[in-house]
């Protein structure tokens, strides 16, 4: 899925274990986020979640165990799309280690949905709607 519309978007990882999903927090941020991040000119979302999910967790995605969670939108006053967050699954190799540009990662919870970004917190709801995070 490419952008589209000058809409911002982020290709984000779900990574559910025991009911709880992790969440990292950058330097200087008081709101988590999923991991992931912007996609580079020409990449596919396979390609920039494994690059991010590497610069920011030195983990591997595996690619092909990629399954598509959601597609998350937040919405400005006037009905526009502000920001779109594309959701992923994947099985990863390696360990789960906060690179530089990361401050903190943790496991929460959908009771911890307050402490995360807005379009995040849609996640939370799907998720637990689904019964993946009670």
């Amino acid at each position: 899925m490419g952008k589209s519309e000058g809409v911002p978007e982020k290709v984000a990882w779900v990574l559910v274990r025991d009911g709880r999903v992790l969440v990292t927090r950058s330097r200087g941020v008081d709101v988590f986020y999923f991991p992931g991040g912007k996609r580079e000119l020409g990449e596919s979302d396979a390609e920039t979640l494994a690059r991010e999910i590497d610069e920011e967790l030195r983990s591997r995605i595996d690619t092909a165990t990629m399954l598509h969670v959601g597609t998350f939108e937040t919405r400005r006053d006037d009905g526009c799309t502000e920001f779109r967050m594309i959701c992923y699954t994947a099985e990863c190799t390696g360990p789960l280690v906060a690179s530089s540009e990361i401050e903190e990662t943790d496991w929460f919870g959908y009771g911890d949905r307050a402490r995360v970004s807005a379009v995040d917190r849609m996640v939370f709801d799907a998720l637990h709607a689904s019964g993946r995070l009670p």
